[in-house]
Parts: structure tokens; sequence; C-alpha cells
């Protein structure tokens, strides 16, 4: 080898060490720097935000239960079919209850034949009560003559028996048929409840109006726009019970985020906060919102076992505390309840 070629080698060999003693001045200068901007990054930002990846999207669920019991003759919707307030659900057979209402029908005529009747047996108790009287005057007539010829001397003991006996015959038919005119009147009375109304023929009408109103209960309507869910319940030929949930709506635009924030994070937490949220299932999606309000309780008070602390080996657990996060504005993709979100909120009074 030449002076030459070993000129070269020798530089190489001594740019080497220079080039790797660069690199670990660099690596030393770096990584304190990016501490600093760390550290610095975590002081000017700690403390003014809370998060909590503890939490769901809430809706409005609706549980549709029929008000009258019976068969279902018709299922109108199916499982997540969108529908309006107003639309059928379905429909419970209405046999029955206009049956019930030809009953009532039915007693209602009864009732007002019987009224009739009444009334004619009012306007016949008049004229025996006219007839009673006449005889009880001709009763007393001829007690009165029947008196005059004893007196003279030219009657008996036994026709003045006869004629007060007649007399008083007449007097209690008088007593009788005054007696059913009262009976025929009160029989015919209405009472202060319902004045002018034969109780009767009232009782029929509320029994019909009932049945009615009962017919048109066996249509279940949806009470408000939404979703369907749970539908798969609802089956033809089953018979339903009154009051028991049979489906179930989930409310179009009615969402929130419900964040479960540990206790020691709400110090600084009030409502009216901004907060930015983040969906699991849309993470390009930006949402914001606001602190609505702070729950009551945590959840263990009102679950249905609450823990009970009171024991020898208790480990003290840090409580969740339910905060409700209202959405401000309309979300571009669908929101489902149920779905997991991340929520931070902003304490330090900046908006």
């Amino acid at each position: 080898m030449t002076m030459a070629d070993a000129a070269p080698s020798a530089q190489t060999e001594k740019s080497t060490p220079q080039k790797r003693s660069g690199g670990k001045l660099l690596v030393m200068i770096s990584v304190p720097l990016l501490l600093l901007a760390g550290g610095l990054y975590f002081y000017l930002t700690s403390g003014r935000t809370v998060s909590t990846d503890n939490a769901y999207i809430q809706q409005h669920k609706v549980s549709v239960a029929a008000e009258v019991g019976g068969r279902i003759v018709e299922v109108a919707v199916k499982e997540n079919q969108h529908v309006k307030k107003g639309d059928l659900l379905f429909r419970i057979d209405p046999a029955p209850y206009r049956l019930a209402m030809e009953q009532a029908t039915a007693d209602i005529a009864a009732a007002e034949a019987k009224v009739s009747t009444l009334e004619t047996t009012a306007d016949t108790t008049q004229v025996d009560i006219a007839a009673a009287r006449e005889a009880v005057g001709f009763a007393q007539r001829n007690l009165d003559r029947e008196a005059a010829l004893m007196k003279r001397g030219f009657n008996t003991r036994a026709r003045m028996d006869a004629a007060e006996h007649a007399l008083a015959q007449a007097r209690a038919a008088l007593a009788n048929a005054e007696a059913a005119a009262v009976r025929a009147r009160a029989q015919l009375a209405t009472g202060s409840a319902a004045p002018g109304i034969n109780p009767g023929i009232l009782a029929g009408r509320v029994k019909r109006d009932r049945a009615a109103y009962d017919m048109q209960r066996t249509e279940i309507r949806a009470p408000a726009d939404g979703i369907i869910s749970q539908a798969d319940r609802l089956q033809v030929g089953q018979t339903i019970v009154a009051g028991l949930p049979a489906v179930s709506i989930v409310v179009d635009g009615q969402s929130w985020i419900e964040a479960n924030f540990k206790e020691t994070d709400l110090g600084k937490m009030q409502p009216g906060q901004p907060a930015t949220i983040t969906i699991d299932a849309y993470p390009d999606l930006d949402l914001h919102g606001h602190v609505a309000s702070i729950g009551a309780g945590t959840g263990s008070e009102f679950s249905v076992l609450p823990a009970q602390n009171a024991s020898g080996n208790w480990v003290k657990v840090t409580q969740r505390i339910p905060v409700r996060i209202a959405i401000d504005g309309q979300s571009k993709r669908p929101l489902i309840a149920g779905m997991s979100t991340k929520v931070r909120v902003r304490v330090d009074g900046a908006h």
C-alpha cells in the first residue's frame, strides 16, 4: 500500500469519531429539550380540563303499552323502522269491546222502557187517587145520611156500623193510592248528581262511552317520532296484557351524553362549561357540547343493591358521578343510544 492510499484511510477513520460525537451531542441536547417541552405543556394544560372515557350516548326511550288487553290481530311495524307520531303500531281485536257497546246500548233501551213504564204508572196513580177520593166522599155522605136516620129512630146500629166500615175502607184505598203515587215519583227521581237524567239511563250511557273508548284504544299508535325497538315481542295471535310494555321507541332528536366522572374531578366542574365529545365509532366526527347538569348521587346510590361499606375489610373506591353533557348543534352522523364516547370538559373558565 502506498502513502497516497494510506492518507484517505486515516482521514476516514478520523471523521467517524467526529460524526459519532456529533450525534451524541444532538441526542444529549434534544432529549432535555423534549422533556422540557413536555413538562411545559403539561404545566400549561394541567388543571384546565377533565376528561373521562366512561361516557355513553343516551336517548329518550318510550315504552309503549296497550291500555286494554286482548289478542293482537295486526302488527304494523318492524324492528328499526322509523315511525311518525300517530302511526299505527299494532291493533288488538276490537270484537269484545264492540259487543260491550252493543250490550250497553241494550241496557239504555231497557232503562228507557222502564222509565216509560214508570211514567205510565205515575199517571195511573193519579186516576186511582181521584177515584179513591170520590169513594171516600160517597162513603162520608152515606154515613151522614145513616147518622141522621139514626137520630130520628129510623135506622139500626148494624147499618151505622156498615157505613162507618165503608168509609174506613175508602180512606184506606185513598192512602194506598197516594202511597203508590209517591213510590212512582221516587222511581222517576233523578237526584242532584245528574238532574233530569234517570240513573239507569245514565249508567247505560257511561257503559257505552267506556266501551267506545276502550274500542278506540285497541289501536295502539306511536306517541312520538322515533325508531322502533323490541318489535319482535309483537306477534299476531298473541294475547297482550294491559299495562305491560309491548314495544319501545327511541325518540328522535333528543340525544345527550351521560359521562361518569371521578368524584375527584368535580371540584371545578359546573353547568355551562364547554365540552369536546369524541365518539369511538366516528373518530373523525367533531362534536361540541356543554355541561347541562351534575348528578345528585353516585351510580351506586341508585343501584338496586347499594354498596354496604360497614365492614372490616372495606376498601375505599373512587366513586363516579353522572354528568349530563348536552350536545350543541346537530350531528352529521347518526347517534345511537349506548355508543361509547370520550368527553373532555374545560374547567378553567375559557370558552
